[in-house]
């Protein structure tokens, strides 16, 4: 499949197959976000991978949706920003390095034929507390990931080129 067609097959996935996720494909979506860009190669990034159900269950308290404590998988994406790069006005790349690493991830799951979701609604310092996370991670994302129990896929909304585009 082309990247093209990649990037049109990926949507959020919020119902998921009680089954688990095989080691080697968590490995692969892993490498994809290992091999993403950051800025001057920083790789300011840390990822926890929750499949243990007591774990698992701590987590999901901090962004309580019936659908979410389903995922056989949740990927904690953190960020380091003692080593992100910042420009020489003060903004801190992390957030955009980590944002890239995340779409190679869940581009990565979706040529698996896994599902994944962006969750960023949760309660990031109860999150921190409970993976009992040092001060310079933040967590700025929740992934939860596997096999999408869903027979359709959604229609993606997306906005016209004329839109978003503008040329000069």
């Amino acid at each position: 499949m082309s990247f093209l067609e990649l990037t049109k097959k990926r949507y959020s996935v919020r119902k998921f197959k009680d089954q688990p996720v095989e080691r080697e494909k968590l490995l692969q979506v892993l490498e994809a976000a290992r091999n993403a860009p950051s800025a001057c190669n920083l790789q300011p990034w840390h990822f926890i991978v929750v499949t243990e159900e007591k774990m698992k269950n701590e987590v999901a308290a901090t962004y309580p949706r019936d659908w979410f404590k389903k995922a056989p998988v949740v990927i904690v994406a953190c960020g380091d920003h003692a080593v992100s790069w910042k420009r020489v006005d003060g903004k801190d790349h992390c957030d955009v390095d980590l944002a890239i690493a995340i779409e190679h991830l869940t581009l990565a799951a979706a040529e698996l034929g896994l599902g994944t979701c962006w969750v960023c609604a949760f309660d990031a310092k109860r999150c921190h507390e409970v993976l009992a996370l040092p001060d310079n991670l933040e967590v700025i994302a929740l992934i939860p990931l596997g096999y999408p129990d869903e027979e359709t896929i959604p229609e993606k909304k997306r906005k016209s080129l004329e839109e978003i585009v503008t040329w000069k």
